[in-house]
């Protein structure tokens, strides 16, 4: 299999497919691939993970278990990053985390906003509001989709885009003003 830089896009397409249903010739350790709970050896399988090939990451991106989506999730390659949201068994908590994560990939953060099963959970649309690398007119809609409480602490941070906190400021502003 061809490594990184050789891989165009068709042949990374053909890939997944073969990949998903099945008929791939990529071979990963099948620890690697069944839902466990996290062991001591972690720092292990990081080593192990970054020294495989493309195929390899994205084989396991598509179809690992949950240590390893958490460990590509933060791989190099934005092709790999992508994969991992692709996973059929990633948790809402992965996601969570992954919109909560300042330095998170732009691309993650919106493939994630197009996904609607996703942006039903409050605390994913609270992660993305407060997210600065989240596009400003999807953080600027969903702060009228929190809480009062989230969005006077939005108002007072610091940490969050000055249009975000202005925003939040004129909601609040809104809904206390004298009629």
């Amino acid at each position: 299999m061809p490594e990184a830089e050789e891989l165009d896009e068709a042949d990374v397409d053909d890939l997944v497919r073969k990949i998903q249903a099945g008929e791939d010739e990529v071979a990963v350790p099948a620890t690697m691939l069944e839902e466990q709970p996290v062991k001591p050896e972690a720092r292990s399988l990081y080593a192990q993970i970054m020294t495989m090939a493309i195929a390899q990451k994205i084989k396991l991106a598509l179809r690992g278990n949950q240590d390893a989506r958490v460990i590509l999730v933060r791989d190099s390659n934005k092709l790999i990053r992508r994969f991992v949201l692709m996973n059929p068994r990633i948790g809402e908590n992965e996601i969570v985390a992954i919109v909560r994560n300042k330095s998170a990939d732009d691309d993650l953060i919106r493939m994630i906003t197009e996904r609607r099963d996703w942006m039903r959970l409050y605390q994913v649309r609270l992660g993305l509001a407060t997210n600065p690398k989240a596009q400003l007119p999807v953080a600027l809609r969903l702060l009228g989709t929190l809480e009062e409480r989230d969005i006077r602490q939005i108002a007072k941070s610091k940490n969050v885009p000055q249009a975000v906190a202005a925003h939040a400021r004129r909601i609040l502003f809104t809904k206390h003003a004298p009629k």
